[in-house]
């Protein structure tokens, strides 16, 4: 068999076998997203790749809705340290989702999930689901990290919005610190979990909205919670967290 034909039946094989990444919603360790390359959730509603904001040349990782016209971003990780150039790489290392600068830098981390290092983190794996959120689970499938536990300026159905009392994390909204540049800002939306919980809307340390406590249909002090017949709201508290 010529050279020629061993190319051609090779990229056949290829295409029957390992269909087109550009669909694949699932990141393994022996994969990588590079920039100009996307993840895409199985339904198609979501987008997890690199992007720039209209006036920076400044790349981020982000997720963002497949099937808006206008890029609609509702996650950024790398908030306060985007790549420079396009030689960013998200990848699984030791278990952990990384973004790494691979231009001059040597593959600098830029961020990382910062979770435990799995006895199996060969076998981690991160997924983007049709809520938009971005799932990591270790060797034996457990979740070990997940963005909806991390959100940035957007609030999207089925996030939480509280606190969580046994490890003290805290689901809060931030503000873009401006629109070219999604580090955090002065507002943020969160929790008070003292006396009567209610949220608070914030510039920097300062009050400026309250909702007032939840009282089974809507936050009192949000009359528009209860105005739209397409949203559904639950408000939940126990002994591991509210919300």
């Amino acid at each position: 068999m010529r050279k020629d034909e061993m190319f051609l039946y090779l990229c056949l094989i290829a295409l029957i076998f390992f269909p087109s990444c550009n669909s694949v919603d699932t990141l393994t360790p022996i994969q990588s997203v590079r920039d100009g390359e996307t993840l895409i959730s199985a339904g198609e509603k979501f987008v997890l790749g690199f992007f720039s904001l209209a006036n920076s040349k400044n790349r981020y990782v982000g997720i963002w809705y497949n099937q808006i016209p206008n890029q609609t971003i509702v996650w950024t990780a790398n908030r306060e340290n985007p790549v420079h150039n396009s030689s960013g790489i998200l990848t699984i290392k030791g278990g952990n989702l990384v973004l790494l600068d691979g231009g001059h830098n040597n593959n600098i981390t830029l961020w990382s999930t910062n979770v435990s290092s799995s006895t199996m983190a060969n076998n981690s794996s991160a997924t983007l689901t049709d809520s938009g959120n971005l799932v990591l689970k270790d060797g034996q499938q457990r979740t070990s990290w997940e963005s909806f536990d991390y959100p940035t300026n957007t609030y999207l159905p089925r996030m939480k919005l509280g606190f969580k009392k046994r490890t003290g994390l805290n689901w809060i909204l931030t503000s873009w610190n401006s629109a070219d540049d999604p580090a955090p800002g002065e507002f943020s939306l969160s929790l008070d979990p003292r006396g009567v919980p209610q949220y608070f809307l914030k510039m920097g340390s300062e009050r400026i909205w309250r909702s007032g406590p939840w009282n089974d249909q809507r936050l009192i002090g949000a009359p528009l919670m209860s105005g739209y017949s397409e949203f559904s709201w639950s408000y939940v508290t126990n002994d591991d967290e509210i919300y």
